[in-house]
């Protein structure tokens, strides 16, 4: 398009023009830019193309300027849009100046921070250098005026000193004046600088640039420092040897700090060795050891059990030991009067209190003789399920009395309390119960006795027997005297003034109390405030409660007390060992549950795949009745779980999900829940939240306080799981004696029942030459024309057989019922 042929160009302000951009680029970098802006171009109508007197002017401008084709309203727009443009553009342009403005001066606060950080560096070296200088300076002077002084004549000693104050300012005023200079250059040179940097330093704080307060430490380094010198030279520090204790695996920072040696260092060593490792990683003994060596200290190799050493056994020393009360152990077996007897001795009333008459714990009492002797007694339960609790009795006790009923004589739990004796090679003494029944024959018991290798004295034997009624209290007398002669000859002694040392005879969770254990003390005293570890449990001796139920300071060797102040229940049969510190018991128990955790996972972990799928195989065909047992203490929980063991043969069997001590919570309940399984309590209650979570979610919860009745109700749950056991019972037999052919039907047999009763619902079968050829059901059963229910013997009738049609003449067929039978476990 040419401009002759009447179009120019259309612009805000004439035509193009040139003008600046500055572009900004990353880290406030900048570049101007010459940019030209032209108007853009658009059409005009051509000189007479529109009508001279046709309308009013546009209000977009005259109309001869406008281009053609655009209407007022088109070009108003255009004229709206270009001003808002224009408007954008000086905002923007108002934008960018301001963050170029703001990054200016960001830059300019960053430049005089790190000038004068520069200026405060150099300023420092400076005065040091400077004060180097003078001090150098000064010491040459000093030298030389001693030379001079020991070169020149007695009466021009004088000289020297009166030089030296004058000749000493002269080198020190040269830095001052140079420090003065150089302030008085950096003030004004910085000014503008430190008045916009506002920037705190911590020497500023503390009292202006080089003034900080130096440290102890740096001080006394300083001196040190200072006297080496002084001395003529470095004195090299005399490195220590240290025994570094060395367990089985230690981390490197551990290592550094028992060597008492920087980590870097240590962390070096192992790099130059080949190994890659950060202060934090752990390393094995023997590489520790190579370390240890190569920075010249001397190794100790411990393992993780030497934590028990500091509750090692200790021989006491003969004149130490002194007298102790004997511990005798009651057993036999259930309902035999042990406990009765135990209150005849006491002039208690504990089987009142037992429920169901049965002991079901471990009573541990102290008995004052009329001749003042003091006995400790244990009675043990003498039921099947107590086991473990007989054992653990015979392993605390000096002396057993075995107690058997005179009108029972010898039974199982009576056996098992001798073999428990014999094992804990401890005397027994036979006390020959109910003697004042009509029925009580003594003399069976002796000689039952003697099948299992107990000869008491009646029958020239070594074993003291004694008869006795706990009801009426004869021989009473007698069977404390006995006990006491055997006691005497035992000679039993112990050492109260060392670090006390007993046995848990029972232990349980209570509610007010928390953990508490019945410990029987065996060596030492235990004392209130003692520190403990027993098991994987540890505590502190808040208070000890003795069997009347008083609160006692301490307790010697052969006391039952009460302790309180664990930090959960051990299990029964736990030794308590008193430690120095806390930290011993706590390190002491941690060790022990890691142990037992151990032991755990390598059991598990040593069944092979093989074994794994076998027993998944064995178990496919076996029915399991998953219950949750909660207990008062922990024998009576040990006793039931060994007890439900017991129950099942090879087709159901009993499986404790859980056993505890302690009240029903909820999270039994969430347990009990999620596997189906009812909740067994023995003397204990749920809490209100698991009483209301079992009741929303359909948990049964069943109370016990005689474990006879928990056995005998789990028993008869299992034995609900049994399947039934199918019996046949033959009713009758009939013979075939004609075949006939039914349209519809098929062959329908004409028979004679010859035994018993035909019945349309029964089963039958179908025999040939006394051969089962056919097994099934009656299609139908009629008496001449009519369907009956049954046909008697003599008579005839017609059957025919469901989808058989291979009946022949002179076939016989039977006719039976199935029936159910519930089993049970034995």
């Amino acid at each position: 398009m040419s401009d002759s042929d009447g179009k120019k160009t259309l612009g805000l302000r004439g035509g193009a023009r040139p003008g600046n951009v500055k572009q900004s680029f990353s880290h406030g970098r900048t570049k101007n830019v010459v940019v030209e802006t032209k108007r853009k171009r658009v059409v005009v109508p051509k000189p007479g193309a529109a009508k001279p007197g046709s309308g009013s002017p546009a209000p977009g401008g005259d109309p001869s300027r406008r281009p053609a084709g655009i209407s007022d309203a088109e070009m108003a727009r255009r004229l709206k849009a270009l001003q808002a443009a224009k408007a954008r553009e000086a905002e923007e342009a108002a934008k960018r100046e301001a963050e170029e403005k703001a990054r200016e001066e960001e830059r300019t606060r960053r430049r005089a921070e790190a000038e004068a950080k520069e200026r405060e560096q150099r300023e420092a070296e400076e005065r040091a250098k400077a004060k180097a200088e003078a001090e150098e300076a000064s010491r040459r002077e000093a030298e030389e005026a001693a030379k001079r002084a020991a070169a020149a004549p007695a009466p021009a000693e004088p000289k020297p000193a009166a030089r030296s104050p004058a000749s000493k300012p002269a080198p020190a005023a040269t830095p001052r004046k140079q420090d003065r200079e150089r302030e008085q250059r950096g003030r004004g040179k910085g000014r503008e600088d430190n008045r916009r940097s506002g920037k705190l330093t911590l020497g500023q704080a503390t009292g202006g640039e080089g003034n900080r307060q130096r440290s102890m430490a740096a001080m006394k380094r300083k001196q040190e420092r200072a006297r080496q010198k002084a001395m003529g030279g470095t004195v090299e520090r005399e490195k220590v040897i240290r025994d570094v204790q060395l367990p089985e695996a230690i981390m490197v920072s551990e290592l550094a700090n028992r060597m008492a040696e920087r980590v870097a260092d240590v962390v070096k060593s192992l790099m130059q060795m080949g190994m890659m490792v950060t202060q934090n990683q752990t390393i094995d003994a023997d590489t520790a050891e190579l370390i240890i060596q190569e920075f010249g200290h001397k190794v100790t190799r411990v393992s993780d059990s030497d934590v028990e050493d500091v509750i090692k056994e200790v021989e006491d020393d003969e004149k130490d030991l002194q007298p102790r009360p004997p511990v005798i152990t009651i057993m036999g077996h259930v309902d035999h009067g042990k406990t009765s007897l135990l209150d005849a001795i006491r002039d208690a009333r504990v089987v009142a209190g037992e429920a169901g008459g049965i002991t079901q714990h471990i009573g541990a009492y102290q008995v004052q003789t009329d001749d003042g002797v003091t006995l400790s007694f244990l009675d043990t339960p003498g039921h099947a399920a107590f086991t473990s609790m007989r054992s653990r009795g015979a392993q605390v006790t000096d002396i057993v009395v075995l107690v058997v009923a005179a009108d029972d004589a010898v039974m199982p739990q009576t056996v098992e309390a001798i073999n428990h004796a014999k094992a804990a090679q401890v005397p027994m003494i036979v006390a020959i119960n109910k003697i004042d029944k009509p029925d009580a024959n003594p003399d069976k018991v002796r000689t039952d006795l003697l099948q299992h290798e107990v000869i008491v004295e009646k029958m020239s034997g070594e074993v003291q027997d004694v008869e006795v009624s706990a009801i009426t209290g004869q021989g009473l007398g007698d069977l404390l005297e006995a006990i006491a002669l055997q006691a005497e000859i035992l000679e039993l002694k112990a050492n109260p003034d060392r670090a006390a040392q007993g046995a848990v005879i029972e232990a349980q969770l209570d509610v007010g109390r928390g953990p508490v254990a019945t410990v029987l003390v065996q060596n030492g005293t235990l004392r209130q405030g003692d520190i403990f570890v027993v098991g994987e449990q540890y505590g502190k001796v808040r208070a000890l409660i003795n069997d009347k139920g008083e609160r006692v300071d301490e307790a010697g060797p052969s006391v039952p007390v009460e302790v309180l102040g664990l930090n959960g229940t051990p299990e029964a049969g736990d030794v308590l060992n008193v430690t120095e510190t806390e930290a011993q018991a706590r390190e002491i128990a941690a060790y022990r549950e890691q142990a037992a955790k151990d032991k755990r996972a390598a059991a598990g972990a040593a069944t092979t795949l093989e074994q794994l799928m076998q027993k998944a195989k064995e178990d496919e065909n076996v029915s399991e009745l998953p219950i949750l047992v909660k207990a008062d203490v922990q024998g009576s929980a040990e006793a039931i779980v060994q007890a439900m063991e017991k129950i099942g043969n090879e087709e159901v069997r009993v499986r404790v999900l859980h056993s505890g001590v302690g009240a029903i919570t909820e999270t039994d309940i969430g347990l009990a829940e999620a596997s189906g399984a009812p909740v067994m309590g023995f003397n204990v209650r749920a809490n209100a939240s698991a009483r209301n979570t079992a009741n929303q979610k359909g948990v049964e919860i069943r109370y016990y306080s005689v474990i006879y009745d928990l056995v005998d109700d789990v028993k008869a749950a299992a034995s609900g799981l049994l399947s039934a056991e199918i019996r046949e019972n033959f009713i009758g037999y009939a013979e075939i004696r004609e075949v006939f052919k039914v349209t519809g039907v098929g062959k329908v047999a004409g028979c004679l029942v010859t035994e018993g009763v035909a019945r349309r619902s029964a089963g039958v079968r179908l025999l040939r030459d006394n051969v089962v050829i056919h097994e099934g059901t009656l299609k139908t059963l009629k008496r001449f024309k009519d369907e009956v229910t049954e046909v008697q013997s003599g008579q005839e009738c017609g059957m025919a057989f469901e989808n058989y049609d291979d009946i022949r003449q002179g076939d016989v067929i039977e006719i039976f019922e199935r029936e159910e039978v519930t089993r049970t476990l034995d």
